[in-house]
């Protein structure tokens, strides 16, 4: 599985958190793991940063 993001520069360390421990946190990978062997990508593009986000 490729998950594509788009995100603001400073959620990248986040979502490689999120990903790095997602699949022993979902359920259905729990059930298939021993049978199916799955494996994931994580792409990141950055989203540029308006001046709206900034004062958010």
């Amino acid at each position: 599985m490729t998950y594509h993001l788009r995100l603001h520069s400073d959620q990248r360390a986040a979502a490689e958190r999120a990903h790095a421990v997602h699949a022993d946190n979902c359920p259905v990978y729990r059930t298939i793991r021993s049978c199916v062997d799955v494996t994931t990508l994580l792409e990141m593009e950055d989203i540029a940063t308006t001046s709206d986000d900034a004062q958010a």
